[in-house]
Formats: C-alpha cells, structure tokens, sequence
C-alpha cells in the first residue's frame, strides 16, 4: 500500500484504526510530511486523538519508529489535548524548530496544560544550554521566557512552577533565588516544583532545604525530595532516606531506593544487595535496578564484570 492510499484508509471514519499499519507513520520524508498535514485534520476529533496516543505507545516500545513528523503537525491541531500529547511525544526531538513551536505555545496557548507541558520540554534545551550546546540566543530567549513565567502571578500555578523545573538546572543567582522564592511562597503545587528544581540543579547547597521534606506530612513531597536527594547524588544524604523504605506510601519507596541508586556508595550498596534478596517483588526489582545503577557509576566500562 503507497503512502497516498494509506492515509485515504486513515481518514476514512468506516475503517477501524490499524494500530499495526500505523508505522507507515515512521520516519516520513519533508514530502510525505507536507502530505500528512494536509490529510490531517480530515480526520474526526477522536480518531486524532487515538492516532497519537498509539503513536506515543509505539514509540515506546520499538526505538526504531520515529513518529516525529507526526506530532510537530499535531502541535498546531484545535485540540488542546492533542496539542499536550503531541508535545511528549516530541520528548526525543531536539531540532531547533521546536523551540519556536513551544516558545510559542508556553507564550500563547489558551489552554494551561498545553501551556505546563511546554515549559516542561523546554527545559531539555535549557539542559543543552548548560553545557554549552545551544546558541546562546536561543538559550537567552529561553531562560528569559521561563524566568518571566516562573515570576508572573497572573499564571497558572501548574504552568509556572514547570518552568521553575525547566530553569532549575541552570547555575545562575537569578535561578537560585526563583526556587528559594516558590519554596517559600506557601503555594503547595510551587513548593514541589522548587524541591524539583533543586534536583535539577545537583547542587549539595540545597541538602538543608530537601532534608527537612523526607518528614513532610505531604507524599508528594517526600517523593520530590527523595528524586531530588538521588540527583544530587551526595552521600550525606543517605542516612536520612533510609527511614523512608518503610513509607506507606509505596511511590515514596520507589523513590527513595532509586536515589540510593543514584547516591551509591558502601551504606547505600549494603542496604539496596539486602532488599534485592529478602523484599518482595516490587522492592525486590527496583532494587536490583538500583544496584545497577551503583555498579555503572563505580565500574562504567564493566572492567570487573569481565575480570
């Protein structure tokens, strides 16, 4: 089946979808793009709706399909929701293109969680800028957007503490001061996205501020300090994570033997080899990950696995 008559059968509302036809969707060409977006929304609301769903899903589960062009289309569709999903799915894409389209919708878009997801993916060129790979243009620009919506009391909170997590990796005093500026704003949803930020950052400075959060009322919280403790990676953080394996909030648990994971050294190897043995399956296989994680760090080139 060429190209042409495949998406004459997609837009035909009396065929049932073909989730397994839909790699005809991979890696299209600039032609076979412009076709596409002109075939796009002939398409009803709910057929849409699955085709990048499932797209997002297949992606997931074969690195090999590159639904790409696909969504960059969809980010223009009139579906909000459409919109947010075509945003993930562009999680991977890193074409300077995009930072127009997600400029544009963090700046414009009626809908806020359009609007969140977008300050979101923002913050993997914010990480590129970090490291000096991005032009510093386009870093500007980016940075001056988010700190503009970080700061903007008219926003949403959802939106503006995404883009508090979008700039939290940069090691900039304006950066340090927004995220001690949410942590203390009293607004729950802003004081996640600062414990977030401070992950991002991988700044030890911050360890008085995350401790205190592992014994929050809150499970979100703990959750957030624990992944931002593990991104941090500073061994002095351990000992204060190792009550949390018993919070009754199993999210939390998770996220506590990941960080140790991510932490490693002889306390937190001890602890993850004895849950990887004697724990249920759940801990038992996070665990094991996590060990890993601890083995990569100390041995990235598996000398000893070979020795």
């Amino acid at each position: 089946m060429d190209f042409a008559t495949y998406l004459q059968e997609l837009a035909d509302p009396a065929e049932a979808l073909a989730i397994s036809k839909l790699a005809n969707l991979s890696s299209l060409g600039p032609d076979e793009a412009t076709f596409f977006s002109g075939t796009w929304m002939e398409l009803d609301l709910v057929r849409r709706q699955r085709v990048v769903d499932e797209l997002i899903d297949l992606a997931e589960d074969n690195i090999e399909l590159n639904f790409d062009a696909i969504y960059l289309v969809a980010l223009a569709d009139r579906d909000a929701a459409i919109r947010r999903r075509a945003v993930q799915g562009l999680c991977e894409y890193e074409g300077r293109d995009l930072i127009d389209a997600l400029v544009g919708l963090l700046e414009s878009d009626a809908d806020a969680s359009v609007r969140a997801e977008s300050a979101l993916a923002l913050g993997r060129f914010v990480l590129h800028a970090a490291f000096d790979k991005l032009n510093p243009g386009d870093a500007s620009r980016i940075d001056d957007l988010l700190r503009r919506v970080a700061r903007d009391e008219s926003e949403v909170t959802e939106v503006r503490g995404r883009a508090l997590e979008a700039i939290g990796v940069r090691d900039e005093p304006w950066v340090r001061d927004l995220i001690e500026e949410a942590f203390d704003d009293g607004d729950r949803r802003l004081r996640l996205s600062a414990v977030h930020a401070m992950g991002r950052s991988c700044d030890p400075a911050w360890l008085p501020a995350l401790l205190p959060e592992l014994e929050s009322d809150d499970a979100e919280l703990r959750f957030e300090a624990a992944v931002a403790l593990g991104s941090i990676a500073d061994e002095a953080a351990t000992p204060h994570l190792l009550p949390l394996l018993r919070d009754e909030d199993e999210q939390v648990q998770d996220a506590v033997i990941g960080a140790l994971g991510e932490i490693g050294g002889p306390q937190a190897r001890e602890v993850l080899e004895e849950l990887a043995t004697a724990a249920g399956e759940r801990v038992r296989e996070a665990a094991v990950a996590a060990l890993a994680e601890v083995d990569f760090a100390e041995d990235p080139l598996g000398f000893k696995a070979r020795g």
